[in-house]
C-alpha cells in the first residue's frame, strides 16, 4: 500500500477539499494544498474534509469518461453479471467490463487499478478524519457525526475491496483479501484475510451506528444511522448471517415505504422519499459525459445514445408481469427505434431536459425489504418473508401475491431482487454470495457473442478476481509477485 498512500500523502483530501455546507448541497471549492493539522483544528475544517471525501465518490479520476466514482464500479459489477446487455460497441466504454477482461490488467489505468485507487483514497481520507477529529475544537455531537460518517465510509470501501479482490465471505474466510489500514500511514501492509477485513467492517459499522444514533443527517450525501444499518444489512447478507441481515434491514427501513409508481418511472436521478443514501451533485459540478447518466440515458446526446445503450435481457424482461410498473421502464419489444432500441432502459434518465444535473442513488428502502425477506426465508420464517415481499412488490404490481415456500420462495425473492434493483450495482455480488455461476442467456434480445464474449463462467473461478496494481506490488515491501490474483 506504500505506493497509493504516498501518492495520497500528506493529505489525501488536498485537491478534494470543499467548503462547509452553506447551501442545500455540498459546496465545491477545491484548494490546492491544506495541511492535516490546519484542517482538523476545528469542526468546520473537519466537515470540509468529510465533504471532500464524499465529493470524491462521484468525480472523475484522471479525466476518464469511464470512471465516475462509485457508480462506475456499480455499473461494472452489473455488466459482469447476467441481466444487462450492451447494445453495440459504440465508443468502447465498458465493453471490457462486459466481456470480463477490463479488470484482468494490473495497470493503474485498468478497471482494477482505478477501483483500487478509488477505494483506498476513500479509506485514506477516512483514516485521517478518524485519527484527528476528536482533537478538533467544536461541538462534541458534530465530532461524533463526522467520525461516524468516516467509519462507515471506511467499512463501505473495505466491503467492496474484499468482494472484488477475493471470492465471497462464506467458505473463504482464511483467503487473502486486501491490505488493511486503520490509521494514517505510508508503510505498506500484506493482504489481510477475508475474516480480518470483515471483522474490521463490522467493528466500524457498529461504532458508526452508535455515534450517529439520534443525530439528524445534515445532507443526503452523508450517512445517518439508518443508512449505516443498511450497509450492515448488506454485509450480513453477504456473510450469510441471516439473523443480523433481517434485523438490520428491518431497522433501516422503518418509516420508509416503497416509492410510488410515479416516482419509480421518474428516472432515478433525484432523491425521493425512498432514498436512504445518495450523492447529490451540484448543478455546476456535473461531470457530463464522464457520468453514470451519460452511460445510461440514451434520450440525450450521450455515450448511451451513441451505441452504448444499456438493455435488460429478454430472459428477465419476460418474467416481469404486464401489470408491473417496473416493466414500463424498458422499451417494449417491437416499438424500439435506432436511439431507443427494444429492451432499452429508461429507468435511469436525467431529471430535466437539457441539463446534466442528476444525483446518484446508493441505497433505498426497497433493497432493505428484499434483504429482510430473503433473510427471513432462509431462516425458515416463510410467512414473515412473504409479508415483507408482498409489501414491496404489491407497490409495483397490485395483483402480486407471494405464496411460494421453501426454495421456491427464496428463488422468487432473488428474482424480485434482479427486477427491482436492475442497474443499481448488485448483480456480481449476488452471484458470488449465492454461489451462482455466470450463465448469460443468448439469442435475440439477450447477449450477443460479438460483445459479451463470455457466456458461462464458474463464479469461484479465480480469474474473476480483480488484480492488485503492479505499481502497488512494486512499491509495497509487504507484497510480492506471488500475492497477485491469478
Amino acid at each position: 500500500m506504500k505506493n497509493i498512500l504516498k501518492k495520497l500523502s500528506p493529505l489525501a483530501l488536498a485537491v478534494l477539499m470543499l467548503t462547509s455546507c452553506e447551501k442545500d448541497y455540498l459546496e465545491t471549492a477545491p484548494t490546492q494544498s491544506v495541511a492535516s493539522d490546519e484542517v482538523f483544528k476545528t469542526v468546520d475544517g473537519a466537515f470540509v474534509a468529510l465533504n471532500g471525501t464524499f465529493r470524491s465518490m462521484w468525480t472523475s479520476m484522471g479525466g476518464s469518461h469511464g470512471h465516475f466514482g462509485q457508480k462506475s464500479h456499480d455499473l461494472t459489477m452489473d455488466l459482469m453479471g447476467t441481466d444487462i446487455v450492451l447494445h453495440t460497441r459504440g465508443y468502447n466504454w465498458f465493453t471490457g467490463e462486459y466481456n470480463l477482461s477490463a479488470y484482468a490488467s494490473a495497470t493503474d489505468g485498468s478497471r482494477s487499478g482505478l477501483a483500487w485507487e478509488y477505494y483506498y483514497r476513500t479509506i485514506s481520507n477516512a483514516n485521517r478524519i478518524i485519527a484527528n477529529v476528536d482533537k478538533a475544537t467544536g461541538n462534541p455531537a458534530d465530532k461524533e457525526y463526522i467520525k461516524g460518517n468516516a467509519l462507515a465510509l471506511r467499512a463501505y470501501s473495505y466491503f467492496y475491496l474484499a468482494n472484488l479482490w477475493q471470492h465471497t465471505y462464506k467458505g473463504h474466510e482464511t483467503a487473502p483479501a486486501v491490505p488493511l489500514y486503520t490509521e494514517p500511514t505510508t508503510e505498506g501492509k500484506p493482504r489481510a484475510t477475508v475474516q480480518e477485513v470483515y471483522d474490521q467492517i463490522v467493528a466500524d459499522l457498529t461504532q458508526a451506528e452508535t455515534l450517529l444514533a439520534g443525530k439528524t443527517r445534515k445532507h443526503i450525501s452523508h450517512l445517518n444511522a439508518a443508512a449505516v444499518k443498511g450497509i450492515r444489512a448488506r454485509v450480513a447478507l453477504q456473510m450469510e448471517d441471516y439473523a443480523t441481515a433481517a434485523a438490520k434491514a428491518n431497522e433501516a427501513r422503518q418509516g420508509l415505504a416503497p416509492m410510488s409508481a410515479t416516482a419509480y418511472t421518474a428516472g432515478f436521478g433525484k432523491a425521493n422519499s425512498e432514498w436512504m443514501w445518495g450523492l447529490e451533485i451540484p448543478n455546476d459540478q456535473s461531470t457530463i459525459y464522464a457520468s453514470f447518466f451519460s452511460h445510461f440515458d440514451a434520450k440525450v446526446v450521450s455515450y448511451a445514445s451513441l451505441g452504448l445503450q444499456k438493455k435488460i435481457t429478454k430472459e428477465l424482461y419476460d418474467q416481469i408481469p404486464a401489470g408491473d410498473v417496473r416493466k414500463s421502464v424498458f422499451i417494449t419489444p417491437g416499438t424500439g427505434t435506432a436511439k431507443l432500441p427494444d429492451y432499452n432502459q429508461t429507468k435511469f434518465t436525467l431529471p430535466v431536459a437539457g441539463s446534466w444535473a442528476a444525483d446518484y442513488i446508493l441505497m433505498r428502502a426497497s433493497e432493505m425489504y428484499l434483504i429482510e425477506a430473503e433473510a427471513l426465508a432462509r431462516l425458515g420464517n416463510e410467512g414473515e418473508a412473504q409479508t415483507v415481499l408482498n409489501a414491496l412488490v404489491q407497490a409495483r404490481n397490485p395483483a402480486y401475491s407471494a405464496t411460494q415456500t421453501g426454495s421456491d420462495l427464496i428463488n422468487e425473492i432473488l428474482l424480485q431482487r434482479r427486477i427491482e434493483l436492475w442497474g443499481e450495482g448488485f448483480s456480481l455480488l449476488d452471484l458470488k454470495r449465492t454461489k451462482t455461476n455466470i450463465k448469460r442467456p443468448d439469442g435475440d434480445g439477450n447477449h450477443q457473442a460479438a460483445l459479451a464474449v463470455v457466456f458461462e463462467r464458474a463464479i469461484d473461478d479465480p480469474t474473476l478476481l480483480w488484480r492488485i496494481p503492479q505499481s502497488e506490488i512494486d512499491a509495497n515491501d509487504a507484497l510480492a509477485p506471488a500475492d497477485q490474483n491469478p
